[in-house]
């Protein structure tokens, strides 16, 4: 019933941590505890860090269980840090009913009881089709705990109005994919250099901030929230900080990919590189790295979506586009602590505390009665992610076969250790 984590370092200090009854009790320096526990786990050279949440995933059950399930993708998420993920509704049938809703939580309870947690986003509109507004009321009792159309735009500004009032009377939150679906339609990646060089259809950055003002728009004029999904695009993070500089609702999440990589990732017609949106310029990613630090993107995402082999394989043309990177990110994130972009508090506020506070969902700040969800990562392992060490049922990733720096060790939920 009581557990004694001594001897981590958090945020560059040495501590013990103190957790009964699944809460967080009391943090101390290192050798200053003054309670006996039950158990004691010696933690000296590893970090401590609050279970990551993880605002953006695909599950891809029911309907697509070759690709990922729950408990797989759960799996993956306790293996990669993460104590709750919210998934997306593009399922088959799409999560538009609140039996749909109640099934995928069933499922999370039966294959881990214990944890990570998963809250379900509701489909925005029937069958994400973008015609008709999803019965949302139905959905948050059920258990949702959001709103998204997931990768399908919305086109329709009056339909997206209702959904941003309705959600906001419910306390459910738009996430909006943002993307102008006539903009270079059949685009296979950024519209710039590289794809000119390869002689591929590209989409510009304008077609997502395009969308991104309109909503942001909405959001002043309604003065309710809206969140904007994936981030790839210095012309969005303007977008962004100017609602923000007006007092607009808006947050905004971009992934670790875009941090890392850029357009050049596709050269050689590489389609473990082709994601929606599609990876930009080096000076977009440069653009994003400035925005997480500084606040005008709010937090981080995977947008884990897996898929099969074959469905990565083939022509850029055909490629299915996502990542997986629930097992990845936060080694992927840690790598841009070691590179000096981020600080261990920046990772703290972008994968736990942030997410929290804009989904109202519970986080360990490791203060007295927090949750006890955490892990430790060892931040000097390098170890290079391939199949066999890879917890979800597809590894389509571009940092496949690239040494990675830090891992996590171990994670606690609740107080009861997962691995």
């Amino acid at each position: 019933m009581s557990l004694l984590i001594k001897n981590a370092r958090h945020l560059e200090a040495p501590v013990d941590l103190l957790v009964r009854h699944g809460k967080i009790v009391t943090m101390t320096p290192a050798g200053h505890h003054a309670y006996d526990s039950r158990e004691v786990f010696d933690a000296k050279g590893l970090v401590l860090m609050p279970s990551c949440i993880d605002a953006h995933v695909h599950l891809r059950e029911p309907g697509f269980e070759y690709k990922e399930d729950i408990a797989s993708g759960l799996e993956a998420a306790a293996r990669g840090g993460f104590g709750a993920v919210m998934c997306m509704a593009n399922t088959k049938p799409v999560n538009d009913t609140a039996s749909i809703t109640r099934a995928m939580l069933d499922s999370a309870r039966k294959s881990h009881p214990n944890g990570p947690r998963l809250h379900p986003i509701a489909a925005a509109t029937v069958g994400l089709k973008g015609e008709e507004m999803a019965p949302l009321a139905e959905l948050k009792e059920a258990g949702c705990v959001a709103i998204s159309n997931d990768g399908r735009p919305l086109e329709n500004a009056e339909l997206v109005r209702r959904i941003m009032e309705y959600g906001a009377d419910l306390d459910l939150v738009l996430i909006d994919h943002c993307e102008d679906p006539h903009l270079a339609k059949g685009w296979r990646m950024h519209e710039g250099v590289t794809s000119g060089l390869l002689g591929v259809k590209g989409q510009p950055a304008a077609g997502e901030a395009n969308q991104a003002m309109r909503d942001i728009m909405l959001a002043e004029y309604l003065g309710v929230p809206v969140h904007i999904a994936h981030v790839s695009a210095a012309l969005t993070v303007d977008c962004i900080a100017w609602g923000k500089a007006r007092g607009v609702k808006v947050t905004a999440e971009t992934c670790p990919h875009y941090l890392l990589l850029d357009e050049t990732a596709l050269e050689g017609y590489n389609t473990q590189a082709k994601v929606s949106p599609p990876l930009r310029t080096a000076a977009d990613r440069e653009a994003l790295r400035r925005a997480v630090k500084n606040g005008t993107i709010d937090i981080l995402a995977t947008d884990h979506a897996p898929h099969a082999a074959h469905e990565k394989e083939g022509t850029l043309d055909d490629a299915m586009c996502g990542f997986t990177g629930l097992d990845l990110a936060v080694s992927l994130t840690w790598g841009l602590v070691a590179e000096g972009v981020l600080t261990e508090a920046d990772v703290h506020r972008l994968w736990s505390r942030r997410p929290a506070e804009i989904f109202n969902l519970p986080c360990n700040g490791f203060t007295p009665g927090d949750p006890a969800d955490f892990f430790l990562l060892d931040p000097d392992e390098t170890w290079v992610p391939g199949p066999e060490n890879l917890y979800s049922k597809s590894c389509n990733t571009p940092f496949l076969g690239q040494p990675l720096r830090g891992r996590v060790k171990h994670h606690w939920i609740d107080g009861m250790q997962l691995f």
